[in-house]
């Protein structure tokens, strides 16, 4: 009994006591969130800037709420390197 306590505490495999489940957002919950279309998302997830994605069956892609909820804090945050987005062009032509 011990050593099982012992094995389970090295490799982490014990979830804290107090612990609750992750909420689990389909594709639809998360478009009502965020305001961007179905295609940026994906495009945004692609490149690393969003959360990604977890398959729990094989036609069923979910994103846990509290990545998404860090997500949207770390975009808050102010940024003054951020710019504007490379699809608008200048009005000098």
């Amino acid at each position: 009994m011990i050593a099982t306590d012992q094995r389970e505490s090295e490799t982490g495999d014990v979830a804290p006591a107090n612990s609750r489940p992750r909420r689990m957002l389909n594709e639809r919950q998360v478009l009502e969130i965020i305001p961007v279309g179905r295609t940026t998302l994906y495009r945004m997830e692609k490149s690393g800037r969003f959360p990604k994605s977890t398959y729990i069956s094989p036609n069923r892609r979910v994103w846990f709420e509290d990545e998404i909820v860090a997500w949207q804090n770390a975009v808050d945050e102010f940024d003054p390197r951020r710019a504007r987005g490379k699809g608008r062009r200048s009005a000098r032509a």
